[in-house]
């Protein structure tokens, strides 16, 4: 998945795991055991869903530090 990072979007929990080739419950357990999932921290909405930025996913991607 190609994401742009010069967009400033978020992204949600699904299409983070899309980008991962993982899960959602993976990225779901991972934040609720350490509060972060790699550094990335998730905005949280009203609604109760997360949207995760777009520039911190695409650093981890590419091996930078978050």
């Amino acid at each position: 998945m190609n994401i742009n990072s010069s967009t400033n979007h978020n992204l949600t929990t699904e299409q983070f795991a899309l980008a991962l080739h993982g899960k959602p419950s993976t990225i779901r357990t991972r934040l609720c055991k350490t509060g972060s999932f790699y550094g990335i921290k998730p905005i949280k909405l009203p609604s109760g869903r997360l949207l995760w930025p777009a520039d911190a996913v695409q650093a981890l991607l590419a091996g930078k530090e978050v």
